[in-house]
């Protein structure tokens, strides 16, 4: 019982503190974000790429602190894919492209930033595609 309890509260602890790692891909997510030029759709309004990514930085350190959020796909469940007001998934749209759920796009970009550093990448979606 004493173990059983122990390894729940200590991947609660986990899930809620992201290692340096995950810590700098979900930095390198909003950044990508930022200065995408995309737009970002939020509950049938599109918003600026600097105002989205300025939105889910909130999100994120407020998952952080409620200890919700482990790893950069933590980070685009809980925080990058839907409003949590009213459930509606988010879009990003760049350019002439047409939208695309965030989760793809940021799942997309994460694939590519692992890629980058000797992991498969699998992407789907690219604002520079």
């Amino acid at each position: 019982l004493i173990v059983a309890s122990a390894l729940m509260f200590g991947s609660l602890a986990w899930a809620g503190t992201p290692s340096a790692a995950a810590q700098a891909e979900i930095a390198h997510l909003l950044a990508y974000l930022r200065t995408s030029g995309c737009e970002f759709q939020r509950n049938g309004t599109w918003y600026s790429a600097t105002d989205a990514a300025a939105h889910l930085e909130k999100k994120n350190q407020y998952l952080v602190k409620h200890s919700q959020i482990g790893s950069a796909e933590d980070f685009i469940e809980k925080a990058g894919s839907k409003s949590s007001m009213s459930g509606k998934p988010y879009l990003v749209r760049c350019q002439l492209h047409q939208s695309v759920p965030s989760a793809m796009w940021l799942r997309a970009e994460l694939d590519r930033l692992r890629g980058s550093r000797g992991r498969p990448v699998s992407l789907k979606y690219s604002a520079n595609h």
